[in-house]
C-alpha cells in the first residue's frame, strides 16, 4: 500500500535514470505494482527484496526485455521507451548478471568489444587491443587482452563485462547478484571496481542477498515486496534488522492453512550429505505425515540437496537412511523403486510434456504399468487412473484427452503433481510447488500437501516463498550458499529467524 512507502530526502541532483509508476503484470501474478526507483549518478544504489518481489522483472524493464503495463522512465530527465536490450546499450544502460555472458573462444578484447557496431569491415588488430588496455587500465586492472575468455576465472570473466559495459560508455550499470559464484577474494576485487566505477560517476544498481556486502558498498537502500516499493533510504538511516524487516513485513495470508498431522516414525535420514562444487554436511530426518520445509535464498542451492536424493544428481559424500536401511540413490529409478518422487520447479521444461495429453503424462513414470504382452499402451486403463486424479486434484479439464499445454498454470501443477502420485510414493520432494500459480490454485496445492501428509506421506517443500515455508512446515531447514545453517521446528520459526539465517546473520537452530 501507498501508506507503507518510506522515502527520505534524496540529493537535490537529476538522477540519471528514473522509473515512475511502474507496474507489470504476468498472467495471475502482479509482478510490480505501482513502484518507483531513482539511480543517482556516482552512488551505488542496493535493491533488496525477497525472491519474487519484483527486482528481476523491473531490471528487464529497464534493460528494455519486458516493457512495462504503465508507469515511464527518465533519461536525465528526458522520457524514455528501451524496446530492446541493445536499445538500453546505446543509451548508456547495461547489466551485468552472475554468470558472465562472454564468448569462450574469443580473447578479451574481442569480448570487450563484440557489440560495438562500428568496427567496419576490417578490424584493427592493434587499435583494438590498444583501447581495450585502456579501458582496463581506467579499472586498474591487468588483463591480456590477448587472452582467451575461456581460461579466465569467473572474476575475470566479469571484469571483461565491465570493460564492456565501460567501451559502452555506461551511465548505468546494473548488477544482479554477481558475487553469487565468487570467493571472497574474487568478491572483495570485483567491489573495488564497483567503487572505482561509483567515483568515475556511472550509477550502479546493485542486488544482492549477502547483507554484508549491501552495507559495505551501498550508499542507499530501496526494498520491494510483494511487487511494491516498501522504503527508499540513504544506506547510514537503514540497519540489516530493519532491511529484513522491510523484506519479510507481510503477514502470512489466510490461504496458508496448515494442518498438524501425526508424525510418525523416521522415514529418510541424511547425515553429512554432500555433493562437490553444491553442498556440503547436510544432515536431516523427515518422518512420516512430516512436512518438512527448506528455506534459504538464490544460491543457497535447496534443489542441489533435492536432486541429490532423487539420484538425478547423486551426492558423493554423506550417508542416506531410508526405511531404516542405509541406501545408495544413483538414478530417478532407483528413488521411484524406494519410493521417492520428485515434483521440479519447472512444469514446463522438465516437469510435463506439454503437447501430450493429460492422461499421457500421468502414465509417463509408470508407463509399464499400462503396456500389454505385446507393447501396445492400454489406453483405457491409463485414460481411467487420469480421471481418478482429475477428480481427486479438482484438475479443470473438459477431458484428460486434452494437451496439457491447453492448461492453466495451476492446472498443469496438478498434472504434474498427478504424475508423481501415481507412483505411490512413501517421500515427495516438492519443488516451488506453487511458482506461478494464482492464490485460489495455491490453496488448492497446499490442501493436497496438507492431505498427503494426513495420509502419512513424508513431505520435503523446497520453496522461496517464505511465508509458503513457514505456513505449511513442520519444521524448517535453512540453507546458505550449499551450508545448512540450522532447523527450526514451527514455534521457533518466523519470518525474521528464518531469514537472519538464510543471510548469515545468524547460525541458527542447531540441527535436530
Amino acid at each position: 500500500m501507498m501508506s507503507e512507502r518510506i522515502v527520505s530526502e534524496t540529493p537535490k541532483l537529476t538522477p540519471v535514470l528514473e522509473m515512475r509508476h511502474i507496474s507489470k503484470r504476468f498472467d495471475a501474478t502482479q509482478a510490480l505494482d505501482d513502484v518507483a526507483l531513482e539511480l543517482y549518478p556516482g552512488e551505488i544504489h542496493a535493491l533488496l527484496g525477497e525472491n519474487g518481489a519484483g527486482k528481476s522483472t523491473l531490471i528487464k524493464i529497464m534493460t528494455g526485455i519486458h516493457r512495462p503495463d504503465q508507469g515511464e522512465m527518465l533519461l536525465s530527465g528526458q522520457p524514455l521507451a528501451i524496446g530492446s536490450p541493445v536499445e538500453a546499450q546505446a543509451y548508456g544502460i547495461a547489466a551485468i548478471y552472475q554468470e558472465p555472458m562472454v564468448f569462450p573462444d574469443l580473447n578479451v578484447a574481442e569480448n570487450i568489444f563484440i557489440t560495438h557496431r562500428d568496427t567496419g569491415a576490417v578490424v584493427r588488430w592493434g587499435q583494438l587491443y590498444r583501447e581495450a588496455e585502456a579501458i582496463l587500465a581506467k579499472l586498474d586492472v591487468k588483463l591480456d587482452v590477448r587472452a582467451q575468455a575461456r581460461g579466465l576465472t569467473l572474476a575475470a570473466q566479469q571484469t571483461v563485462e565491465i570493460a564492456k559495459a565501460i567501451s559502452l560508455q555506461v551511465r548505468v550499470l546494473i548488477m544482479d547478484e554477481p558475487t553469487a559464484s565468487l570467493s571472497a577474494h574474487e568478491a572483495a576485487q570485483l567491489f573495488k571496481l564497483m567503487r572505482t566505477l561509483r567515483d568515475q560517476g556511472v550509477a550502479i544498481l546493485f542486488i544482492s542477498h549477502r547483507m554484508e556486502e549491501v552495507f559495505a558498498l551501498a550508499d542507499r537502500i530501496t526494498v520491494f515486496r510483494d511487487g511494491k516499493l516498501v522504503s527508499s533510504k540513504p544506506a547510514r538511516e537503514v540497519t540489516p534488522e530493519g532491511a529484513i524487516r522491510d523484506m519479510v513485513g507481510r503477514k502470512v495470508e489466510e490461504f496458508f492453512a496448515k494442518r498438524t498431522a501425526e508424525r510418525g516414525e523416521v522415514l529418510l535420514a541424511a547425515r553429512g550429505l554432500g555433493k562437490s562444487g553444491a553442498f556440503a554436511n547436510v544432515s536431516f530426518e523427515v518422518h512420516r505425515g512430516e512436512v518438512l520445509g527448506f528455506a534459504g535464498l538464490i544460491g543457497a542451492r535447496r534443489t542441489d540437496v533435492g536432486l541429490a536424493l532423487f539420484g538425478i544428481e547423486p551426492a558423493d559424500a554423506g550417508e542416506i537412511v531410508f526405511g531404516g536401511q542405509a541406501v545408495q540413490i544413483r538414478s530417478p529409478e532407483q528413488a521411484l523403486r524406494l519410493g521417492i518422487a520428485y515434483v521440479t520447479e519447472d512444469r514446463r521444461q522438465l516437469g510435463l510434456s506439454l503437447p501430450m495429453s493429460i492422461s499421457a503424462n500421468i502414465s509417463l513414470p509408470t508407463l509399464r504399468n499400462y503396456l500389454t504382452r505385446l507393447g501396445l499402451i492400454k489406453h483405457s486403463a491409463e485414460v481411467a487412473i487420469a480421471e481418478q486424479y482429475r477428480k481427486r486434484l479438482a484438475i479443470r479439464a473438459p477431458s484428460v484427452a486434452i494437451e496439457a499445454g491447453k492448461l492453466s498454470g495451476g492446472n498443469q501443477q496438478k498434472v504434474m503433481l498427478s504424475k508423481w502420485l501415481n507412483t505411490k510414493p512413501k517421500l515427495l520432494i516438492l519443488d516451488e510447488p506453487t511458482r506461478g500459480i494464482d492464490v485460489g490454485a495455491k490453496a488448492e496445492v497446499h490442501q493436497i500437501v496438507n492431505e498427503l501428509a494426513a495420509q502419512g506421506m513424508g513431505i520435503i517443500l523446497i520453496s522461496s516463498d517464505l511465508p509458503e515455508v513457514l505456513a505449511m512446515s513442520d519444521r524448517i531447514l535453512v540453507m546458505r550458499e550449499g551450508r545448512q545453517m540450522g532447523i527450526f521446528s514451527r514455534a521457533e520459526a518466523n519470518q525474521e529467524t528464518v531469514m537472519t539465517a538464510a543471510m548469515g546473520q545468524a547460525a541458527g537452530a542447531a540441527a535436530r
